[in-house]
């Protein structure tokens, strides 16, 4: 039977989805944060599933490209990316990218971070009409199952009091001692094998004991510390020197490439990065450099899981390796980024995800980590499906905040406890 490919409907529901109080450099995550989720409905009646930002710079682009492309083919992915989506440059332009933390937003990385949602929800269709999963559609995986780092943050024991916020049962984490304990928890749940610090919240050497109690705790398994560039030059050599051999990588400890470059120039620690290099523009000047050693990929910035293979093939031809970026996410995201990750043979790093801590999803069933990893689905498309209750529930928490919550913002909720907050001037220390 012949399938009718062509786009019938774009559904798009912005919702807001539960998340801890999880610190970093700018502040303090909002007890709800904004997520995108596309449709993409076939004449068949095939739906295709993609997920993104929710943020309002994102959903303005993304209703401009929903209303271009009824009566395209699923299959013309490619023509996603010749859309004009109008995007208005004084809107982003030079303003630090508080949600995704990577660095300085641009007009371009907005449109990117749009269109894989658009892509991912096309490939998913795809997949489902042809009977095949979406790694098959990316050339077929490399391997059975996707390893994952467990994400540990400092983090209080809950929102401040009076600020509505779904219960927490993680408790705080604070010190060396509750860094510990959480990795534990992790552990013991998911089955998790290497371990990645989000830094950059407390001195330094604060941060270097939590990372040394760490490796006590958990020997011979690989760490990381991400202070997401709130560190100098010279701090970053001291944390380097304090960390060699402890650490797999060190991320982002300063901000930018020339900064990163002379780390990399002083330290045998490699760096890792999803802040100097977010884009294909970026990568000349970062790897002529020998400014990082790992990038960490992320298909929603990227523009989805093609450019996220073209991404590893660059890596792999400069010898630089790669991993990959999370940012608060849904299991439509976590099954996209398992697809493409099974895809890259270069992939010699466990993936982020901070898909542990939301409570909360879009999926009829949760993606379940073994032994710290991810299966990857044989089953046609991505393997996820939507459970539109919980799709509309969370759309109504949307529609009932009153704005404050549409847009990501670290800092402002850091306000709610800490009135004299202010983002901090990097570096930090």
């Amino acid at each position: 039977m012949t399938r009718d490919l062509t786009i019938a409907e774009v559904r798009l529901t912005p919702i807001l989805v539960a998340d801890p109080p999880l610190l970093n450099t700018q502040g303090v995550h909002q007890p709800y944060t904004p997520r995108l989720i596309v449709e993409i409905v076939t004449a068949d009646g095939i739906t295709g599933l993609g997920e993104t930002y929710g943020d309002t710079k994102y959903l303005e682009p993304a209703r401009t490209l929903a209303g271009r492309l009824t009566g395209r083919s699923v299959m013309d992915v490619n023509g996603l990316f010749g859309i004009d989506l109008a995007v208005d440059p004084s809107r982003v332009e030079g303003e630090a990218d508080a949600g995704g933390l990577r660095g300085v937003q641009t007009a371009d990385k907005l449109r990117l971070s749009v269109l894989s949602a658009f892509e991912v929800a096309c490939l998913d269709a795809q997949g489902k009409a042809l009977g095949l999963p979406v790694h098959a559609l990316l050339g077929g995986k490399v391997r059975d199952a996707v390893e994952y780092s467990a994400y540990l943050f400092y983090k209080w024991d809950g929102h401040p009091a009076g600020v509505p916020a779904e219960p927490d049962e993680w408790g705080a984490a604070l010190d060396p001692a509750g860094v510990v304990a959480q990795a534990r928890r992790l552990q013991e749940r998911h089955g998790f094998g290497s371990f990645k610090l989000k830094g950059g919240v407390f001195p330094p050497d604060e941060e270097i004991a939590a990372v040394r109690a760490l490796a006590a705790a958990f020997p011979g398994h690989p760490l990381r510390l991400d202070p997401n560039g709130a560190w100098s030059v010279p701090t970053s050599l001291k944390v380097a020197k304090e960390l060699a051999g402890v650490l797999e990588y060190l991320e982002d400890p300063a901000l930018g490439t020339p900064a990163m470059a002379e780390v990399a120039a002083g330290t045998d620690v490699p760096l890792a990065t999803n802040m100097c290099v977010t884009t294909f523009g970026e990568i000349a000047e970062a790897f002529t450099k020998d400014a990082v050693q790992v990038v960490l990929s992320d298909h929603h910035y990227w523009g989805g899981l093609r450019n996220t293979q073209h991404l590893a093939a660059i890596c792999a031809a400069f010898g630089v390796g790669v991993s990959m970026h999370s940012n608060t996410h849904l299991g439509i995201s976590l099954a996209a980024m398992t697809q493409v990750a099974a895809t890259v043979p270069n992939l010699h790093h466990a993936c982020d995800s901070h898909y542990p801590w939301q409570s909360e999803d879009v999926l009829t069933e949760r993606l379940a980590f073994t032994d710290g990893r991810v299966a990857v689905s044989d089953a046609p498309g991505l393997g996820v499906e939507l459970d539109r209750d919980e799709l509309a529930r969370l759309h109504r928490r949307w529609t009932e905040d009153d704005g404050a919550l549409r847009d990501r913002d670290d800092a402002a909720a850091m306000r709610t406890a800490r009135p004299d907050w202010r983002t901090p001037a990097m570096p930090r220390w």
